[in-house]
């Protein structure tokens, strides 16, 4: 078990920088469930409106290969927290999981991990605490019971955060959420958590800088429509495709849509839309903005391959949740940093769920702590406008089942190339994704040099990690 080991902050650097909250910079972390990569207007979707996520894109830096540590939710909730790989905190599959036993003809035994976050691990909101921050925690915790709370991991207030990873009474009022009690009958989750978070903005004093965590429940199941915004897309649907049959493709055992053209997920999206747009003018109000940084992120791909066609489609990317492909891995990323990222750029460079941790610590003005984020690098010279950074390649292990259709698997990114294994089925894929980012052209037969180059690679992570690998039901 990794000992817990919080990095004392009172360094030359960061006393240069603690006489006031005004010397240093605030943080809103907006982490969106399921989001799809191609569900943002300023990634290409033609069919979802998001203009203040997009004005917010044309106010930073819009990352264009930022990856989730994993297909699924809380394992990448965990390395956001700790600067982590999933595999080094045990949590690789969403909590509980499900067993393999549900799958018919499963190869492979159940692999158990984590149902929580080890309290011996090092969140950065206890970091950035020790560094004088107060920590605001909104909507979904998904990372333990009672006892393993966001409070319980470093932040000062916890409003809707519990261990289930969908809302239990849906996204209308009665909640049904023990750290949410109910106000008004009916009234939407989204708006309100932003109601809450707005609320703590407006509270908050100036003694301290602040780290305002708000993940959101949307965009996950059950998909429940936004009254407020559904009747448009619903208008949208029938003027753009009529009463024609949303396409569908095949993958693995299950199907993918092909065609964003879900009203009530449309809707659902434009709730998460209006609640950015809400927070970025509270924080304009109060003359925040300029000394506030923002990161807007999805947990993993949106719910595309399902064994009926999802509610969303992330074309030109493969597939979807639950996967290795880049549907369920690349995800809408967005950092603001005011003095430092200049508006309106973007970055190709690939980078990685565990990064957030350095990254958040550099930009406050505080030394790295390279034995709490070993997995993660600062993403800052790359908001600065660096081309590259210097970052080891990227490994996804997901050895579970799940019901996407998804069987055990792992996957690898190092540079241009990447390489998928299929355990179910002892299969490789590779892809350059310079030429081929919907991963339509396996090259696994006519470059067997790469091939063999990165299974090598993949091996010896694996193996360092000492990473959980499948193991055959005895017969």
């Amino acid at each position: 078990m990794f000992a817990r080991l919080i990095i004392p902050v009172a360094t030359a650097l960061f006393v240069s920088l603690s006489a006031g909250a005004a010397e240093r910079p605030n943080f809103v972390f907006l982490l969106v469930d399921d989001l799809g990569w191609a569900d943002l207007g300023c990634n290409g979707s033609t069919f979802y409106e998001t203009p203040h996520i997009d004005a917010l894109a044309k106010s930073g830096m819009r990352f264009t290969n930022g990856y989730a540590a994993c297909p699924v939710c809380s394992p990448t909730r965990a390395s956001i927290m700790t600067g982590r790989h999933p595999v080094r905190v045990d949590i690789t599959d969403w909590i509980p999981g499900a067993d393999a036993s549900r799958y018919p003809g499963h190869r492979f035994q159940q692999i158990d991990d984590r149902d929580d976050l080890a309290l011996e691990e090092v969140t950065i909101a206890e970091q950035l605490r020790e560094g004088g921050y107060q920590n605001f925690f909104a909507g979904k915790w998904h990372l333990g019971d009672v006892g393993k709370f966001p409070t319980d991991q470093g932040f000062d207030f916890n409003v809707g955060g519990h261990h289930k990873g969908s809302p239990p009474g849906g996204y209308y009022s009665p909640f049904k959420n023990p750290m949410l009690p109910d106000k008004q009958r009916g009234e939407y989750l989204t708006e309100r958590l932003t109601d809450e978070s707005v609320q703590f903005l407006e509270d908050h004093g100036d003694e301290k800088p602040f780290l305002l965590y708000l993940a959101y429940y949307n965009v996950h199941t059950p998909i429940q429509p936004y009254q407020k915004r559904v009747g448009h897309y619903r208008d949208k649907v029938e003027s753009m495709y009529g009463d024609s049959e949303s396409p569908a493709t095949k993958e693995g055992d299950g199907l993918s849509r092909s065609r964003q053209d879900n009203a009530d997920y449309a809707s659902m999206v434009a709730a998460v839309d209006d609640s950015v747009g809400r927070l970025m003018q509270t924080l304009q109000r109060l003359g925040l903005e300029q000394t506030t940084n923002v990161i807007f992120f999805s947990d993993n791909g949106g719910l595309c391959t399902v064994r009926k066609p999802g509610p969303t489609s992330n074309l030109p990317l493969r597939s979807g949740k639950g996967w290795c492909y880049e549907g369920g891995i690349r995800e809408p990323m967005i950092v603001r940093a005011p003095g430092i990222t200049q508006p309106g750029s973007e970055c190709d460079f690939p980078v990685i769920s565990m990064d957030f941790f350095p990254t958040l610590l550099e930009l406050a003005g505080m030394p790295a702590a390279p034995e709490l984020h070993v997995d993660g690098v600062s993403l800052v010279p790359l908001l600065k406008g660096a081309a590259e950074i210097e970052h080891a390649p990227l490994v996804w292990h997901y050895p579970h089942y799940h019901g996407s259709t998804w069987r055990p698997g792992a996957a690898i990114r190092d540079g241009q190339w990447k390489l998928i294994e299929f355990y179910e089925d002892d299969r490789v894929e590779l892809y350059d994704l310079s030429q081929d980012v919907g991963e339509t052209t396996d090259l696994s037969k006519s470059n067997p040099a790469k091939t063999t180059e990165l299974r090598a690679k993949l091996k010896a992570w694996q193996t360092k990690m000492n990473a959980k690998m499948p193991v055959e039901v005895q017969q």
